[in-house]
């Protein structure tokens, strides 16, 4: 090969790195661009040793979240995820909610019941964190929450409207055909009968109860502290021994990485 085929054969030779150097780079490039589309629409989780899931507005049963609405087989599923993750150590749940119906917590508490099993849980208290969401924090392995975080109220209410009157003054009737006499007891075209309302306060009563000898399972607070329930703020919340310790979502992912390493 003379001279002049050598130096054509180094320049090919050029050409070619230089045009798969520019592809590899075009390559990265756009596998970067794509995790940054992904990352900004949520539908790329970005590995971490804290999974944190939030859970906020009524918790309801259901798969869904959207409209003030999240649902317990939604929220179930992340926690079950996070608890199978093997570079998942630890679990944060961030809470803002004002509760929901029991069922529905319930239900994440037997997700939260599986992943305790396998790392710690812990609880961030957003502004509210009451009623049914409570009964979901109190099975967290720690709790935060701010001074002025509304937590409490923890209870149990059944609502009936009546609206008799209203359409006896316009001379309408409603005629049921039931086939017991309750059927109908949560309508709102009549007043509920005595022995109703006797129903209604047993069934809230037992309800009650249930809340809490859960809760009381696994938070050391008394019946007497909490049965009228009223709202209590972060800071009462923790001489009650509902709350664990004051703390942000970012203290409660530090403390859950504690957590995880002393396991």
């Amino acid at each position: 090969m003379n001279f002049i085929e050598q130096e054509i054969a180094k320049t090919k030779r050029r050409r070619t790195l230089k045009k798969g150097a520019v592809i590899l780079l075009l390559v990265i490039l756009g596998g970067l661009a794509v995790v940054g589309i992904l990352s900004l629409t949520g539908q790329y989780a970005v590995p971490s040793d804290v999974a944190v899931i939030r859970i906020e507005g009524t918790v309801v049963s259901g798969p869904g979240q959207s409209g003030g609405y999240t649902g317990s087989e939604h929220i179930g599923s992340q926690i079950r995820r996070a608890a199978d993750d093997p570079l998942t150590r630890a679990i944060v749940l961030r809470i803002d909610s004002g509760g929901g119906t029991p069922a529905a917590s319930q239900e994440i508490v037997r997700d939260i019941i599986y992943a305790r099993q396998k790392k710690p849980v812990v609880v961030s208290m957003g502004d509210i964190a009451t009623s049914g969401a409570y009964y979901i924090a109190a099975y967290a392995d720690r709790i935060y929450s701010s001074p002025d975080t509304v937590t409490g109220g923890i209870g149990v209410i059944w609502l009936f409207y009546d609206i008799s009157r209203q359409l006896d003054e316009e001379g309408i009737e409603i005629d049921a055909i039931k086939s017991g006499d309750k059927k109908d007891m949560t309508s709102p075209y009549r007043t509920l009968s005595p022995d109703e309302e006797e129903y209604a306060q047993e069934y809230v009563d037992a309800a009650f109860n249930r809340f809490y000898q859960d809760i009381s399972s696994q938070r050391n607070i008394s019946r007497e502290s909490i049965q009228d329930g009223r709202m209590i703020r972060g800071e009462d919340a923790i001489n009650l021994g509902l709350v664990d310790e004051f703390g942000n979502l970012h203290d409660a992912i530090a403390g859950a990485r504690i957590m995880a390493r002393s396991r």
